[in-house]
């Protein structure tokens, strides 16, 4: 489960560098930094009930 938070983590980082990226490229005249971001959001829920899944399930006990 750990691997898995910490993949979605970097999936997230890059999906915003990469909208990052094409804003500066594209000056915000394209549609791929919306596309970027919107991916990015879909990769953040998905991270959010990936989560509460864990928890709901005990997968996850909440103590550190």
């Amino acid at each position: 489960m750990r691997i898995a938070v910490i993949a979605f983590l970097v999936l997230i980082v890059a999906s915003l560098a990469s909208a990052l990226g094409f804003l500066l490229r594209d000056r915000g005249q394209g549609t791929r930094t919306a596309r970027a971001l919107a991916i990015r959001v879909g990769l953040s829920i998905t991270l959010f009930l990936l989560l509460m899944a864990g928890f709901a399930s005990g997968l996850i006990d909440g103590k550190l």
